[in-house]
């Protein structure tokens, strides 16, 4: 079972905006588990706190207290230079608009994040997601779903231990999406640890756990007894 090895364990995370009467937890006492090679879905609406909640673990942003431990080490503690490291070699990204640098190709996005590995490899990522011919293509001409599976496969050529998926459906057509959910389950399948925020119930049912977020904390956490393929999955 995948319950076997804690990756990623948060403690009792704040983040607030604002002050005095404008004060807001975006993340009120947050205190979650990640476990190796799980699909976890972070579920809740807008400003419930699930992006917040990826990019602290993902060091995008900081906590205002709290601690987050990665491996047995607590990443909030990072410094700069530290940081840099983690999010290069321990993190891939997935984000609903994609990200990609408009002026380069395919290609050139897949290599061109930190800890990208060899250019031989993101050929055959490339190929594996279903975009091989399309290497020397700029990202505008191609559709959102195949943007976001240039997205995909410049994470996997990171070759890190965690995929970090913010809404990567959101900005996506039916048939596109599912396409990407499809890739995502046999990521997973393959061992990848995967962390999916989505505000769609539908797609939350592919996962393994569900944690429900509101106002900025955990309202619920559940694990799936009915898991569906992403081919199942209707939104």
């Amino acid at each position: 079972m995948f319950m076997e090895k804690v990756l990623i364990e948060t403690k009792n995370l704040i983040k607030t905006y604002g002050e005095g009467e404008g004060l807001t937890y975006a993340l009120n006492d947050v205190s979650i588990k990640v476990y190796e090679h799980e699909f976890l879905v972070i579920l809740g609406s807008s400003g419930s706190g699930k992006t917040t909640l990826l990019n602290m673990i993902g060091a995008i942003d900081k906590v205002d207290k709290g601690e987050i431990l990665v491996h047995g080490n607590d990443i909030a503690k990072y410094n700069d230079k530290q940081l840099t490291l983690y999010r290069r070699n321990t993190v891939g990204f997935v984000y609903q608009f994609f990200n990609l640098i408009n002026d380069i190709t395919v290609y050139q996005n897949v290599i061109i994040a930190p800890g990208s590995r060899k250019k031989e490899r993101a050929f055959a990522l490339l190929e594996r997601v279903g975009l091989q011919g399309k290497e020397n293509k700029y990202p505008r001409q191609l559709s959102g779903g195949q943007q976001q599976r240039v997205a995909i496969a410049r994470a996997l050529n990171k070759q890190s231990d965690i995929l970090l998926c913010d809404e990567p459906t959101g900005a996506l057509d039916d048939a596109s999406g599912k396409a990407v959910l499809k890739l995502l389950e046999e990521i997973h399948n393959e061992g990848k640890t995967i962390v999916l925020v989505t505000h769609t119930r539908e797609i939350a049912q592919m996962a393994n756990r569900i944690i429900t977020m509101r106002d900025g904390k955990i309202a619920k956490e559940e694990f799936n007894d009915h898991i569906i393929k992403a081919e199942e999955v209707i939104w």
